[in-house]
């Protein structure tokens, strides 16, 4: 989980952990980036688009090398339409738009890791 909103990260670590996940949380994409180039478990990359350092699409795009079959959920502010460009989400990647109801992004959640 990659926020640099403390108050965003730590109610989404919250319904995370009550949904039965383990989260590793950072809050730049650099640390981010560090956690996911390391040797722990990532089943689910869960990140802001807009971060300080590196933004969301960065990290994605530097841990796929080492995991190719990283699932990756991008968070955003901005509306869908406002994205960067029409390609910026890969194979395996998804998008929510903030503020989400925590119970859509369960839902997302049960969704993505089913596949």
């Amino acid at each position: 989980m990659v926020e640099d909103e403390p108050v965003v990260r730590k109610l989404i670590v919250e319904l995370l952990g009550d949904l039965g996940y383990r989260v590793l949380e950072a809050d730049d994409g650099p640390s981010g980036l560090a956690i996911l180039q390391s040797d722990q478990r990532v089943d689910l990359l869960i990140t802001d688009v807009g971060l300080p350092g590196l933004n969301g699409r960065q990290i994605a795009d530097a841990a796929r090398p080492a995991r190719p079959g990283l699932k990756v959920l991008f968070m955003t502010g901005y509306a869908e339409n406002a994205m960067p460009s029409n390609d910026y989400l890969a194979q395996g990647m998804d998008l929510i738009t903030k503020p989400f109801p925590m119970d859509v992004l369960a839902q997302r959640l049960r969704k993505i890791m089913a596949r």
